[in-house]
C-alpha cells in the first residue's frame, strides 16, 4: 500500500509517517518510482508506535523496542526482549521526575499567584 493508504488505514498523516521512517521506526519498501510500499506489518507497527508515544516514549527508545511487540488480536503485547523492562523502568523514573519538576514549578507559581492576589 501506498503512503496515503497507510495514513488512511491507521489515522496518523503522512508527514508523521514520514517522521517515523526518518527516525528508523518504519522501513517501507521503495519501488523503483521511488514510491514507498508498505505491508500489513506496517499498519501494526505504526499502532505500536502510538501505543508507545501516548506512554511518553521518545523515538529512540520506540526504535529499540519495536521489535519486541507483536499484535494478539489488535492489542500490542511485548514478546519479552532482553532490556525491555530495564528500558522501561528508566523510562517511567524519567517521567516521574519530570512530573515531580512539574509539580514543584506549579507550587512555585502558586505561591506567587497567592502574593499577587494578597495584593489586591
Amino acid at each position: 500500500m501506498r503512503i496515503g493508504d497507510l495514513a488512511r488505514e491507521t489515522g496518523v498523516s503522512r508527514r508523521l509517517l514520514r517522521y517515523y521512517e526518518e527516525q528508523g521506526l518504519l522501513r517501507p519498501v521503495r519501488l523503483p518510482n521511488g514510491y514507498r510500499d508498505y505491508g500489513d506489518a506496517d499498519v501494526a507497527a505504526v499502532r505500536h508506535i502510538r501505543v508507545m508515544l501516548a506512554a511518553g516514549l521518545p523515538t529512540s527508545v520506540i526504535a529499540q523496542l519495536l521489535d519486541c511487540v507483536h499484535d494478539d488480536g489488535g492489542r500490542m503485547v511485548p514478546s519479552g526482549c532482553q532490556g525491555m523492562a530495564g528500558s522501561l523502568r528508566r523510562e517511567r523514573r524519567r517521567i516521574a521526575e519530570t512530573i515531580e519538576r512539574l509539580q514543584t514549578s506549579q507550587r512555585a507559581l502558586d505561591s506567587l499567584l497567592t502574593a499577587v492576589a494578597e495584593q489586591r
